[in-house]
């Protein structure tokens, strides 16, 4: 599974670091580091809403208070 954050100046604004830093705390907490694999990217053209993120190419927009329920439901369920 691949996960990608932006971390564009816009996203960078909106807490793409904490979201980085989280994801990255989650994985190694469930394991995960053979099964997702966390890239960054620049400017992902989502400015508009709060930080983008994919999921294999799907396209989420998170605030970093709310990386934990996505991670459940978008990284956990779905791996299991």
């Amino acid at each position: 599974m691949k996960v990608t954050v932006c971390i564009g100046s816009s996203c960078h604004l909106k807490g793409s670091r904490q979201v980085v830093e989280r994801l990255k705390e989650l994985i190694a907490q469930h394991q995960l580091e053979d099964r997702v694999e966390l890239s960054a990217s620049f400017c992902m053209g989502n400015c508009q809403k709060d930080v983008c993120v994919t999921v294999n190419d799907n396209v989420f927009s998170i605030v970093p208070e709310d990386v934990d329920a996505f991670f459940q439901t978008e990284v956990i369920e779905k791996l299991a």
